[in-house]
């Protein structure tokens, strides 16, 4: 597999999973989901809602018939990462125990290289899951689950020198450590990735190792739930691996990664093509002509402060070399069905349930749920340069708080 990186007309950033307005009574970090409103070409969205439990297929491929073939092998559920502790995010990182085998960038980022048993287990499909436990941190936060491709061999790594595309966003619940339910999971369709840890010219120069981001700050949750007092542990995460041969392996040659956990905004020099706008270019290159290609996209509207831009839907337009490849507007059609997870009072969810309408009108995510991963067909295209864009035209920013973190990797064959 070809691996190519990008042409930024912007400065690269480091991973961002994380939201400073601590202050806020109400809410805490959180992250927009959503289906796809598209006006433009079709775009598969492959986040799961966390209410509907994780479950997966039933790993029926069919029959095998009298040919004597190999039947396939039964569907698995391989654990990568089992409950893990992050802690205060914005403090010094911490010396406590970490399980072998995973190291501990910093307390909101732990990471663990997929051994060649595991990676053998990975068949032609492939869901990712994600289990958040309770700990003390009773705001909604943002989480990410993200892949590295790191020197062969090495023990450890940089993760802002190595290329590292992301695979799932969340939003974490407002969760009391002492109410139930005290997990909650969260899945996406993930397949697009069986190629890139099955690519045997990747495989000989890299290893893989996915890394698990969970933000989270235990202040508030220090003088408001009962046995936090003094304690700056804050979630528990795990990372699951559902895989099985329902379907056949997609096929790509061409991995390009292009940009994670961005700035995106129109305040801050660097996060658009200019100030005063909220329009992001990313110009690339393809290594050779392509008769498949696919662009995958994770954007999340945060801004907590009123008129915030968490609040407000707005239309998000894409461009592939200039032609309008998808358009789409976050935002679930309602939240209720998270309602259970959010065990902790807070100002989204209130005392009694809120109506769809309710929910469009100030929500582009809900705590406890996904954020979507979308895939966007990009189709045949020609060697040479390309440009990707993003638009969001009537975003605001008001007070020149709020941003879109943005995350984008180019697959063709």
């Amino acid at each position: 597999m070809n691996l190519r990186r990008a042409i930024p007309t912007f400065c690269l950033l480091a991973l961002l999973a994380a939201c400073t307005n601590e202050q806020r009574s109400d809410v805490g970090t959180g992250g927009g989901t959503g289906t796809s409103e598209s006006t433009g070409s079709t775009s598969a969205v492959t986040g799961t809602s966390a209410g509907s439990g994780g479950t997966g297929g039933s790993g029926e491929s069919g029959e095998s018939d009298d040919s004597g073939d190999v039947p396939p092998p039964e569907p698995e559920e391989v654990p990568v990462l089992e409950n893990i502790a992050f802690y205060d995010g914005y403090a010094e990182t911490v010396d406590e125990p970490i399980p072998d085998g995973v190291i501990r960038h910093n307390n909101s980022l732990v990471a663990t290289r997929l051994t060649d048993e595991l990676l053998a287990r990975v068949q032609t499909t492939l869901k990712v899951r994600v289990v958040v436990g309770a700990l003390c941190d009773n705001y909604d936060r943002l989480g990410s689950v993200n892949l590295a491709l790191v020197p062969k061999g090495a023990q450890t790594y940089v993760s802002g020198e190595v290329d590292r595309i992301e695979v799932a966003r969340f939003v974490t619940p407002f969760m009391n450590m002492n109410k139930q339910p005290t997990t909650v999971p969260y899945e996406w369709e993930a397949s697009n990735l069986v190629p890139i840890l099955k690519d045997p010219d990747l495989l000989a120069d890299h290893d893989f190792w996915f890394e698990l981001s969970i933000f989270g700050v235990p202040y508030a949750a220090n003088d408001e739930v009962a046995g936090c007092a003094g304690r700056n542990d804050t979630q528990l995460g795990s990372l699951l691996l559902y895989t099985d041969s329902t379907q056949e392996a997609q096929d790509f040659s061409v991995l390009l990664p292009l940009a994670i956990g961005e700035d995106f905004n129109n305040y801050a020099m660097g996060a658009s093509d200019k100030v005063g706008t909220t329009r992001k270019t990313v110009s690339f290159e393809l290594p050779a002509d392509t008769q498949n290609a696919q662009l995958v996209l994770i954007t999340s509207n945060h801004g907590a402060n009123q008129g915030g831009e968490e609040y407000i839907r707005r239309e998000h337009y894409v461009y592939v070399d200039g032609k309008l490849a998808l358009q789409y507007k976050p935002g679930r059609m309602s939240c209720e069905p998270f309602r259970k997870y959010n065990t902790q009072s807070n100002g989204i969810y209130g005392l009694s349930p809120r109506s769809d309408g309710a929910w469009q009108s100030s929500s582009n995510w809900c705590p406890g749920d996904v954020i979507d991963t979308r895939i966007v067909p990009w189709g045949a295209a020609s060697a040479g340069m390309h440009e990707f864009v993003i638009d969001v035209p009537d975003a605001t920013f008001v007070g020149g708080e709020g941003n879109f973190p943005f995350s984008l990797y180019v697959q063709a064959q």
